[in-house]
């Protein structure tokens, strides 16, 4: 026992996140306010279902996600979910409750009831309405005359008794800690209103949300249940996201005496999300992943902490490192895994700039323009950090599906400050 670390892990083999979606996230006391945790959640599982193309009569298992007691009969919102998305009623179903982990532990007990209680294929939701929390007494049972107490229960959960510190204040300690400052905050916050509402004018949310109408949801032998929006017809599109210039933001007051306000800190939302996991997908498997970082590189590509908040850092040298040293760290990590360069027959790159682009089609020995896909993403949504690779393997894939022109084996590759490179190996045999 006295080597075991503090920290657990988990890890699976063949377990696919083989879809997911949410609805659009509307402000406290907005379009959602009076919509149920339950209902929320239904919403989504139904739509995941439409979207994946998947029976909810396959589901082995549900699990959902909900922290607060936001309607009377949210005991029952794993089972509610399964029966009005149309999961068989004997599919066991149940809630789990990790605060803001909630999320990945949802995920994580999916794939253990995949990896080992027989199932293929688990529902998972989570499900939030912050506007509905309630105000509640503890004491009221009993009470003697004038000793009445009734609460906020959403500012009252954020408080941690055992310390005598809320959530605010741990951010408001962290932030005098690192010696982070309130126009560095500001600024952050300006800097991400502004890359979300780019991301909503390209539509790069479109796959993922699905739009919100007043519903009503039945099954057979069951009592029908309703989602009404507050003040609109239709929810589309996540209403936090808004115009926030850096001298608007700086003229909020301070929520906890520091660096913290409503309009640079994290939006308190009503929404939720689904995913389906599985033992079985269709498409590429993923049989090798790594990185590699170059020692002293964060002068290459990193951030830099300004009096005006976050600064990137991208060095004119980076097409030259990848030019000259990027196959070198390609064949080392490809040969752990008994492979090597001429193993691979498709080249899956992050559209990091027109010149890396060029630099990683000199590293991999391919022809100037070879890599057509990263260069129709670049143009068409620009470069949206390493995460952008996933739309050159959706433009691959749709262009394989649709023409048959198929290959074996590809190497995704994207690259993130440090300087590093992330490259996973995907198997199409």
């Amino acid at each position: 026992m006295a080597n075991t670390t503090a920290g657990l892990t988990a890890s699976w083999s063949d377990i696919w996140l083989l879809d997911g979606v949410r609805t659009p996230f509307a402000d406290y006391n907005g379009a959602l306010a009076a919509v149920s945790p339950t209902d929320l959640g239904i919403k989504a599982a139904r739509e995941v279902f439409a979207h994946a193309g998947v029976a909810p009569q396959d589901v082995g298992a549900v699990i959902t996600g909900s922290m607060a007691q936001a309607s009377f009969d949210t005991y029952c919102l794993p089972r509610h979910i399964g029966l009005y998305s149309d999961v068989p009623i004997e599919i066991p179903a149940h809630m789990v409750q990790r605060v803001c982990g909630t999320g990945i532990e949802v995920l994580m007990q999916a794939a253990d009831f995949i990896a080992h209680k027989d199932i293929e294929l688990a529902l998972c939701v989570g499900a939030e309405s912050m506007s509905r929390n309630p105000v509640a007494s503890y004491t009221m049972r009993g009470f003697r005359m004038g000793a009445v107490d009734f609460k906020d229960f959403l500012w009252e959960a954020l408080l941690d008794p055992a310390a005598n510190v809320s959530m605010g204040d741990t951010a408001e300690n962290l932030a005098r800690q690192y010696q982070i400052t309130r126009p560095q905050v500001d600024a952050f916050a300006a800097q991400s209103f502004e890359r979300a509402l780019a991301a909503q004018r390209a539509g790069f949310f479109a796959g993922e949300i699905t739009p919100i109408r007043n519903e009503r949801f039945e099954r057979q032998d069951y009592q029908p249940r309703e989602l009404k929006l507050r003040g609109t017809k239709e929810l589309a599109t996540d209403t936090h996201v808004r115009p926030s210039p850096l001298e608007t933001l700086a003229g909020i007051r301070p929520a906890f005496g520091g660096v913290q306000t409503g309009g640079n800190s994290s939006a308190i939302v009503d929404g939720a999300a689904a995913a389906l996991l599985s033992t079985e997908a269709e498409g590429p498997a993923m049989v090798a992943a790594g990185e590699y970082t170059w020692p002293g590189s964060l002068d290459v590509m990193g951030w830099d902490v300004a009096d005006d908040g976050l600064r990137a850092i991208f060095s004119r040298d980076i097409p030259k490192l990848v030019t000259n040293q990027l196959q070198d760290a390609a064949s080392e990590f490809l040969a752990r895994h008994g492979l090597a360069i001429d193993d691979i027959d498709r080249f899956i790159c992050h559209p990091g700039g027109a010149r890396v682009l060029t630099a990683l089609e000199h590293a991999f020995g391919l022809g100037q323009g070879a890599l057509v896909e990263a260069r129709a993403v670049l143009r068409d949504y620009g470069n949206m950090s390493a995460t952008t690779v996933m739309f050159v393997l959706e433009r691959i894939l749709a262009k394989a599906r649709a023409t048959g022109a198929g290959w074996e084996r590809a190497l995704m590759n994207a690259l993130g400050p440090g300087f590093t490179a992330g490259f996973l190996v995907l198997d199409n045999r």
